[in-house]
Protein backbone atom coordinates (compact mmCIF):
# COMPACT_ATOMS: atom_id res chain seq x y z
CA UNK A 1 0.00 0.00 0.00
CA UNK A 2 1.50 2.97 -0.65
CA UNK A 3 0.48 7.06 0.13
CA UNK A 4 1.12 8.86 2.83
CA UNK A 5 0.34 7.68 6.49
CA UNK A 6 1.31 6.47 9.52
CA UNK A 7 2.03 2.62 10.45
CA UNK A 8 3.00 3.11 14.13
CA UNK A 9 2.37 6.00 16.51
CA UNK A 10 4.52 5.89 19.79
CA UNK A 11 4.07 8.40 22.84
CA UNK A 12 6.79 8.51 25.52
CA UNK A 13 6.20 11.10 28.20
CA UNK A 14 4.41 13.18 26.03
CA UNK A 15 1.69 15.64 28.28
CA UNK A 16 -0.97 13.01 29.63
CA UNK A 17 0.33 9.91 27.76
CA UNK A 18 3.31 8.32 29.87
CA UNK A 19 3.45 5.76 26.85
CA UNK A 20 1.27 5.00 24.30
CA UNK A 21 1.40 3.03 21.06
CA UNK A 22 -0.89 3.00 18.27
CA UNK A 23 -0.97 0.04 15.22
CA UNK A 24 -2.10 1.95 12.45
CA UNK A 25 -3.14 0.41 8.69
CA UNK A 26 -4.05 4.15 6.41
CA UNK A 27 -7.41 4.16 7.10
CA UNK A 28 -8.95 7.45 9.08
CA UNK A 29 -8.65 7.58 12.71
CA UNK A 30 -11.81 7.66 15.09
CA UNK A 31 -10.72 8.41 18.78
CA UNK A 32 -13.32 8.93 21.82
CA UNK A 33 -13.56 9.41 24.99
CA UNK A 34 -14.18 12.26 27.74
CA UNK A 35 -13.10 15.49 27.53
CA UNK A 36 -9.95 16.06 29.31
CA UNK A 37 -8.76 12.01 28.87
CA UNK A 38 -6.22 12.98 26.38
CA UNK A 39 -7.40 12.52 23.06
CA UNK A 40 -5.85 15.94 21.21
CA UNK A 41 -2.80 15.30 22.69
CA UNK A 42 -2.41 12.51 20.37
CA UNK A 43 -3.03 14.82 17.48
CA UNK A 44 -0.55 17.08 18.98
CA UNK A 45 2.04 14.45 18.58
CA UNK A 46 1.24 13.77 15.37
CA UNK A 47 1.45 17.72 13.83
CA UNK A 48 4.81 17.32 15.49
CA UNK A 49 5.91 15.42 12.36
CA UNK A 50 5.76 18.74 11.02
CA UNK A 51 7.64 21.37 10.83
CA UNK A 52 6.94 24.04 13.80
CA UNK A 53 5.57 24.26 16.93
CA UNK A 54 2.35 21.78 16.19
CA UNK A 55 -1.21 22.80 15.94
CA UNK A 56 -0.62 24.21 20.02
CA UNK A 57 2.06 26.18 19.22
CA UNK A 58 3.36 24.50 22.47
CA UNK A 59 6.95 25.05 23.23
CA UNK A 60 8.74 22.24 24.03
CA UNK A 61 8.93 22.17 27.93
CA UNK A 62 5.37 22.78 28.40
CA UNK A 63 4.89 19.42 26.40
CA UNK A 64 6.86 17.25 28.51
CA UNK A 65 4.62 14.69 31.10
CA UNK A 66 4.28 16.45 34.58
CA UNK A 67 5.23 15.47 37.38
CA UNK A 68 8.42 13.69 36.05
CA UNK A 69 9.26 16.69 33.24
CA UNK A 70 11.75 14.20 32.11
CA UNK A 71 11.35 15.61 28.57
CA UNK A 72 8.99 13.53 25.10
CA UNK A 73 9.60 11.68 22.70
CA UNK A 74 7.52 11.01 19.80
CA UNK A 75 8.39 8.18 16.96
CA UNK A 76 6.68 7.22 14.16
CA UNK A 77 6.64 4.86 10.76
CA UNK A 78 5.75 7.09 8.07
CA UNK A 79 4.71 5.52 4.51
CA UNK A 80 5.35 8.12 2.22
CA UNK A 81 4.58 7.61 -1.15
CA UNK A 82 6.94 4.47 -2.00
CA UNK A 83 9.20 5.02 0.93
CA UNK A 84 8.97 3.92 4.70
CA UNK A 85 10.42 6.33 7.00
CA UNK A 86 11.42 6.21 11.01
CA UNK A 87 10.74 9.47 12.02
CA UNK A 88 11.82 10.86 15.70
CA UNK A 89 11.26 14.24 17.68
CA UNK A 90 11.94 15.00 21.28
CA UNK A 91 12.86 17.54 23.67
CA UNK A 92 15.16 16.76 26.60
CA UNK A 93 14.49 19.18 30.01
CA UNK A 94 15.62 22.65 29.02
CA UNK A 95 16.35 22.15 25.45
CA UNK A 96 15.07 22.54 21.65
CA UNK A 97 13.12 19.99 20.15
CA UNK A 98 15.34 17.68 17.36
CA UNK A 99 14.23 15.67 14.73
CA UNK A 100 15.74 12.26 13.00
CA UNK A 101 14.81 10.69 9.68
CA UNK A 102 15.64 7.91 9.19
CA UNK A 103 18.19 7.95 12.14
CA UNK A 104 20.19 10.93 10.83
CA UNK A 105 19.46 14.24 12.60
CA UNK A 106 17.40 16.97 10.72
CA UNK A 107 16.05 20.22 10.90
CA UNK A 108 12.53 20.42 11.10
CA UNK A 109 12.17 21.28 7.63
CA UNK A 110 12.76 18.51 5.94
CA UNK A 111 9.73 16.58 7.77
CA UNK A 112 8.25 18.89 5.17
CA UNK A 113 9.43 17.21 2.18
CA UNK A 114 8.56 13.58 3.23
CA UNK A 115 5.13 14.34 4.89
CA UNK A 116 2.17 16.70 4.49
CA UNK A 117 -0.16 17.33 8.11
CA UNK A 118 -3.22 19.68 8.08
CA UNK A 119 -5.36 20.32 11.00
CA UNK A 120 -8.35 21.56 12.20
CA UNK A 121 -8.69 22.57 15.61
CA UNK A 122 -12.05 24.08 17.73
CA UNK A 123 -9.83 27.54 18.32
CA UNK A 124 -10.40 28.11 14.80
CA UNK A 125 -13.88 27.91 15.00
CA UNK A 126 -13.57 31.32 15.49
CA UNK A 127 -11.02 32.34 12.52
CA UNK A 128 -13.44 34.57 10.75
CA UNK A 129 -14.59 36.58 13.87
CA UNK A 130 -11.35 37.17 15.52
CA UNK A 131 -8.33 39.42 14.53
CA UNK A 132 -6.31 38.97 11.19
CA UNK A 133 -3.37 36.93 12.92
CA UNK A 134 -5.06 33.50 12.84
CA UNK A 135 -6.30 34.25 9.59
CA UNK A 136 -2.47 34.42 8.44
CA UNK A 137 -1.21 31.43 10.59
CA UNK A 138 -4.07 29.47 8.60
CA UNK A 139 -2.99 30.47 5.70
CA UNK A 140 0.60 29.89 6.51
CA UNK A 141 -0.18 26.53 7.79
CA UNK A 142 -1.52 25.42 4.61
CA UNK A 143 1.09 27.43 2.14
CA UNK A 144 3.31 25.24 4.23
CA UNK A 145 1.87 22.38 2.95
CA UNK A 146 2.46 23.23 -0.73
CA UNK A 147 5.71 24.54 -0.23
CA UNK A 148 7.83 23.73 2.57
CA UNK A 149 10.32 26.37 2.60
CA UNK A 150 7.62 28.61 3.72
CA UNK A 151 8.39 28.02 7.07
CA UNK A 152 11.83 29.21 6.62
CA UNK A 153 10.52 32.11 4.84
CA UNK A 154 8.54 33.19 7.80
CA UNK A 155 10.97 32.61 10.35
CA UNK A 156 13.74 34.79 8.29
CA UNK A 157 11.00 37.74 7.92
CA UNK A 158 10.36 37.52 11.59
CA UNK A 159 13.75 37.27 13.04
CA UNK A 160 14.66 40.78 10.24
CA UNK A 161 11.37 42.77 11.45
CA UNK A 162 12.11 41.79 15.11
CA UNK A 163 15.69 43.70 14.50
CA UNK A 164 14.38 46.53 13.00
CA UNK A 165 11.24 47.04 15.38
CA UNK A 166 14.23 46.78 17.93
CA UNK A 167 16.29 49.67 16.02
CA UNK A 168 12.85 51.92 15.98
CA UNK A 169 11.87 51.62 19.43
CA UNK A 170 15.73 52.48 20.22
CA UNK A 171 15.17 55.86 17.91
CA UNK A 172 18.40 54.46 15.87
CA UNK A 173 18.55 56.75 12.93
CA UNK A 174 21.35 55.17 10.73
CA UNK A 175 19.66 54.02 7.47
CA UNK A 176 22.75 51.53 6.76
CA UNK A 177 21.52 49.26 9.46
CA UNK A 178 18.02 49.60 8.22
CA UNK A 179 19.00 48.93 4.75
CA UNK A 180 20.57 45.53 5.92
CA UNK A 181 17.66 44.51 7.61
CA UNK A 182 15.04 45.73 5.40
CA UNK A 183 16.77 43.96 2.27
CA UNK A 184 16.27 40.75 4.40
CA UNK A 185 12.95 41.50 5.18
CA UNK A 186 11.95 42.60 1.17
CA UNK A 187 13.56 39.15 -0.20
CA UNK A 188 12.06 36.71 2.48
CA UNK A 189 8.66 39.19 2.02
CA UNK A 190 8.29 38.94 -1.68
CA UNK A 191 8.59 35.14 -1.00
CA UNK A 192 5.66 34.82 1.48
CA UNK A 193 3.54 36.81 -0.26
CA UNK A 194 3.89 34.39 -3.92
CA UNK A 195 3.68 31.12 -1.39
CA UNK A 196 0.06 32.85 -0.20
CA UNK A 197 -1.21 33.81 -3.40
CA UNK A 198 -0.20 30.50 -4.93
CA UNK A 199 -1.75 29.01 -1.82
CA UNK A 200 -5.11 31.06 -2.87
CA UNK A 201 -5.24 29.84 -6.20
CA UNK A 202 -4.91 25.73 -5.88
CA UNK A 203 -7.40 26.20 -2.67
CA UNK A 204 -9.75 28.19 -5.23
CA UNK A 205 -9.33 25.83 -7.76
CA UNK A 206 -9.63 22.99 -5.80
CA UNK A 207 -12.71 23.97 -4.50
CA UNK A 208 -14.19 24.81 -8.08
CA UNK A 209 -13.18 21.15 -9.28
CA UNK A 210 -15.12 19.40 -6.37
CA UNK A 211 -18.46 18.27 -6.01
CA UNK A 212 -18.85 18.43 -1.99
CA UNK A 213 -21.79 19.05 0.61
CA UNK A 214 -19.54 21.51 2.02
CA UNK A 215 -19.95 25.20 0.89
CA UNK A 216 -17.42 27.13 -1.20
CA UNK A 217 -15.43 29.57 0.36
CA UNK A 218 -14.67 32.92 -1.98
CA UNK A 219 -11.40 33.95 -0.64
CA UNK A 220 -9.06 36.98 -1.29
CA UNK A 221 -6.16 38.29 -0.11
CA UNK A 222 -5.53 41.68 1.87
CA UNK A 223 -2.26 43.60 2.05
CA UNK A 224 -3.88 44.91 5.48
CA UNK A 225 -7.31 44.62 7.41
CA UNK A 226 -10.12 45.94 4.95
CA UNK A 227 -6.92 46.98 2.53
CA UNK A 228 -6.69 45.84 -1.36
CA UNK A 229 -3.78 47.56 -2.64
CA UNK A 230 -0.33 47.41 -0.85
CA UNK A 231 3.63 46.87 -1.72
CA UNK A 232 4.02 43.51 -3.52
CA UNK A 233 7.21 42.09 -4.53
CA UNK A 234 10.70 42.57 -2.88
CA UNK A 235 11.55 46.09 -5.16
CA UNK A 236 8.06 47.28 -3.31
CA UNK A 237 8.41 45.87 -0.34
CA UNK A 238 12.16 47.34 0.20
CA UNK A 239 11.03 50.83 -0.95
CA UNK A 240 7.72 50.37 1.10
CA UNK A 241 10.14 49.72 4.20
CA UNK A 242 12.67 52.87 3.38
CA UNK A 243 10.02 55.65 2.76
CA UNK A 244 8.01 54.39 6.17
CA UNK A 245 10.60 54.87 8.47
CA UNK A 246 9.72 57.74 9.41
CA UNK A 247 6.47 56.91 10.20
CA UNK A 248 7.85 53.65 11.85
CA UNK A 249 9.96 55.45 14.25
CA UNK A 250 7.09 57.36 15.61
CA UNK A 251 5.26 54.00 16.03
CA UNK A 252 7.99 51.81 17.58
CA UNK A 253 7.28 49.63 14.55
CA UNK A 254 6.84 48.58 10.73
CA UNK A 255 3.73 49.05 10.15
CA UNK A 256 3.89 47.87 6.21
CA UNK A 257 4.45 44.48 5.20
CA UNK A 258 3.23 40.66 5.00
CA UNK A 259 2.82 40.55 8.68
CA UNK A 260 -0.30 42.90 8.27
CA UNK A 261 -1.86 40.30 5.45
CA UNK A 262 -5.25 39.25 5.84
CA UNK A 263 -7.37 36.97 3.84
CA UNK A 264 -10.87 37.66 3.47
CA UNK A 265 -13.69 34.96 2.79
CA UNK A 266 -17.84 34.86 1.84
CA UNK A 267 -19.80 31.99 1.50
CA UNK A 268 -20.21 32.10 -2.09
CA UNK A 269 -23.47 31.05 -2.58
CA UNK A 270 -25.42 33.60 -0.10
CA UNK A 271 -22.68 36.05 -1.58
CA UNK A 272 -22.42 36.29 2.88
CA UNK A 273 -18.53 37.68 4.51
CA UNK A 274 -17.68 34.25 6.49
CA UNK A 275 -17.78 37.01 9.85
CA UNK A 276 -21.51 37.37 9.39
CA UNK A 277 -22.38 33.48 8.29
CA UNK A 278 -24.19 31.39 10.93
CA UNK A 279 -21.87 29.21 13.61
CA UNK A 280 -22.23 25.84 11.77
CA UNK A 281 -21.63 27.73 8.07
CA UNK A 282 -18.30 29.02 9.41
CA UNK A 283 -17.50 25.75 10.66
CA UNK A 284 -18.67 24.03 6.90
CA UNK A 285 -16.47 27.12 5.02
CA UNK A 286 -13.67 26.09 7.38
CA UNK A 287 -14.26 22.29 6.33
CA UNK A 288 -14.59 23.12 2.87
CA UNK A 289 -10.83 25.04 2.92
CA UNK A 290 -9.49 22.14 4.92
CA UNK A 291 -10.45 19.50 1.98
CA UNK A 292 -9.74 21.67 -0.49
CA UNK A 293 -6.02 21.82 0.76
CA UNK A 294 -6.42 18.13 0.95
CA UNK A 295 -7.47 17.56 -2.74
CA UNK A 296 -4.98 20.02 -4.11
CA UNK A 297 -2.05 18.42 -2.49
CA UNK A 298 -3.15 15.23 -3.43
CA UNK A 299 -2.29 16.21 -6.95
CA UNK A 300 0.65 18.29 -6.12
CA UNK A 301 2.70 15.68 -3.63
CA UNK A 302 0.72 12.32 -4.90
CA UNK A 303 -0.89 11.87 -2.17
CA UNK A 304 -3.52 13.53 0.35
CA UNK A 305 -2.20 15.11 3.70
CA UNK A 306 -2.76 13.13 6.96
CA UNK A 307 -5.66 15.31 8.73
CA UNK A 308 -6.04 16.12 12.20
CA UNK A 309 -9.12 17.45 13.00
CA UNK A 310 -10.41 17.80 16.48
CA UNK A 311 -13.78 17.49 18.17
CA UNK A 312 -14.82 17.47 13.91
CA UNK A 313 -18.57 17.23 14.86
CA UNK A 314 -18.95 20.07 16.82
CA UNK A 315 -21.36 21.95 14.56
CA UNK A 316 -21.82 20.07 11.94
CA UNK A 317 -25.17 18.06 12.03
CA UNK A 318 -25.27 13.65 11.16
CA UNK A 319 -25.78 14.72 7.01
CA UNK A 320 -22.50 16.80 6.89
CA UNK A 321 -20.72 13.95 9.04
CA UNK A 322 -21.19 11.67 7.24
CA UNK A 323 -20.25 13.77 4.21
CA UNK A 324 -17.13 14.89 5.41
CA UNK A 325 -17.00 11.19 6.13
CA UNK A 326 -17.24 10.15 2.81
CA UNK A 327 -15.10 12.43 1.10
CA UNK A 328 -11.83 11.49 3.76
CA UNK A 329 -12.57 7.86 2.75
CA UNK A 330 -12.89 9.20 -1.02
CA UNK A 331 -9.54 11.20 -0.88
CA UNK A 332 -7.74 8.11 0.94
CA UNK A 333 -6.62 10.01 3.76
CA UNK A 334 -5.53 9.18 6.74
CA UNK A 335 -7.95 11.51 9.22
CA UNK A 336 -7.13 11.14 12.67
CA UNK A 337 -10.70 13.04 14.51
CA UNK A 338 -11.44 12.97 17.93
CA UNK A 339 -14.55 13.07 19.62
CA UNK A 340 -16.16 12.42 23.17
CA UNK A 341 -18.27 9.19 22.20
CA UNK A 342 -18.01 6.49 19.31
CA UNK A 343 -21.29 7.16 18.26
CA UNK A 344 -20.52 10.31 16.46
CA UNK A 345 -18.50 8.35 13.89
CA UNK A 346 -21.33 5.58 13.32
CA UNK A 347 -21.42 6.59 9.33
CA UNK A 348 -17.50 5.48 8.87
CA UNK A 349 -18.80 2.14 9.86
CA UNK A 350 -15.65 -0.37 8.99
CA UNK A 351 -13.98 2.45 7.16
CA UNK A 352 -12.14 3.34 10.23
CA UNK A 353 -10.07 1.97 13.21
CA UNK A 354 -11.22 3.01 16.57
CA UNK A 355 -9.29 3.55 19.52
CA UNK A 356 -10.67 5.05 23.06
CA UNK A 357 -8.86 7.36 25.51
CA UNK A 358 -9.18 7.29 29.28
CA UNK A 359 -7.89 9.02 32.02
CA UNK A 360 -7.07 7.92 35.01
CA UNK A 361 -5.13 9.87 38.23
CA UNK A 362 -3.74 12.18 35.70
CA UNK A 363 -2.24 9.19 33.33
CA UNK A 364 -4.20 8.43 29.68
CA UNK A 365 -4.46 4.98 28.12
CA UNK A 366 -5.25 4.03 24.71
CA UNK A 367 -7.06 0.87 23.50
CA UNK A 368 -8.13 0.06 20.23
CA UNK A 369 -12.03 -1.17 19.58
CA UNK A 370 -14.02 -3.19 16.96
CA UNK A 371 -16.03 -0.37 15.98
CA UNK A 372 -18.26 2.69 16.77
Amino acid sequence: MTGLFLRELMLSHFRSHKRAVLALDGRPVAIHGRNGAGKTNILEAVSLLSPGRGLRRAVADEIARRPEALGWKVTALLQSLHQLHEVETWAEAGNPRQVKIDDKPAPQVALGRIARVVWLVPVMDRLWTEGAEGRRRFLDRMAMSFEPGHAQAVLDYEKAMRERNRLLKDGQQDRHWYHALEAQMAKAGAEIQANRAFTVERLTAAQAEAETSFPTAELQLLHAEGALDGPEGEAALAGAYEAGRRADLAAGRTLAGPHRADLAASYAAKGVAAKDASTGEQKALLVSLVLANARALAMDFGAPPILLLDEVAAHLDAGRRAALYDEICALGAQAFMTGTGPELFEALGGRAQYFEVREAEGLSAVEERNGP
